[in-house]
């Protein structure tokens, strides 16, 4: 049996990601992201607690531009799992499953995520003095 001209994995040439492998994978790194972000929520809350020079600091930072841009990316994240999540209960309950279904779901849950992330944004910065 000869295998030297045989490919090991053929899958790996032919496929193509679907949209619902690629928000699966992006779910779960969102939920990853989601973890971190809380760390550096905590720490603000935190530093509110102890006093104005330590609330100064990270406010400093999250005021910043690293600092908006992780709260941008967490908020999308906030968004993003919400939006999948729900998607993942109709599914739970056997609805969605075929394949038109599950990309328009899909496509859906990528536009609310964005709507949604810019919406918060934008209330956020009109709320601002």
């Amino acid at each position: 049996m000869a295998t030297k001209n045989r490919p090991i994995s053929p899958h790996l040439q032919i496929y193509r990601p679907q949209i619902t492998s690629t928000l699966s994978i992006l779910h779960r790194l969102t939920g990853i992201g989601l973890a971190f972000g809380s760390l550096m929520l905590t720490w603000w809350l935190i530093s509110a607690a102890a006093g104005p020079e330590s609330f100064d600091i990270a406010q400093d930072y999250i005021g910043g531009t690293i600092g908006r841009t992780l709260l941008l990316a967490f908020t999308a994240a906030v968004f993003y799992h919400l939006c999948n999540g729900i998607r993942h209960l109709f599914w739970d309950v056997g609805m969605g499953y075929d394949i038109a279904t599950a990309t328009r779901n899909g496509w859906f849950v990528i536009i609310a995520t964005a709507v949604l992330t810019l919406v918060a944004f934008g209330a956020g910065y009109s709320m601002k003095g």
